[in-house]
């Protein structure tokens, strides 16, 4: 599992590429997706998830419907148009960020 400074980095254009791709759903439902699609290598908490979903909603980026399962009231999470356009500007940050992390952490070769 990575550590928790890692995936702070991170959190946003993961939930944003998800919500891209699911067109909505609810918190658990995310923290559970994303230790599905990493095999455990990333888990998120609670107390990270939800004041970056909440920092998003306030943005304008996420909006949110309740809808009542059975007796519990479930909060599901979706992008808004401004958020439609936001996912692929975050996800080709963080793109770029990992090919720069990549050159500063090879391997030094020899002869250069």
């Amino acid at each position: 599992m990575y550590s928790k400074d890692l995936v702070k980095g991170t959190l946003q254009p993961i939930i944003l590429k998800l919500l891209e791709e699911n067109r909505r759903m609810y918190g658990y439902e995310i923290t559970q997706k994303v230790k599905e699609l990493t095999q455990g290598k990333i888990e998120i908490t609670e107390g990270a998830l939800y004041p970056s979903l909440h920092k998003l909603e306030a943005d304008g980026i996420l909006q949110t419907e309740e809808e009542y399962i059975g007796k519990r009231l479930r909060k599901y999470y979706s992008l808004t148009q401004k958020g439609d356009s936001v996912v692929a500007h975050k996800v080709k940050e963080l793109t770029d960020f990992i090919a720069t992390m990549n050159i500063l952490l090879k391997p030094k070769t020899t002869g250069q």
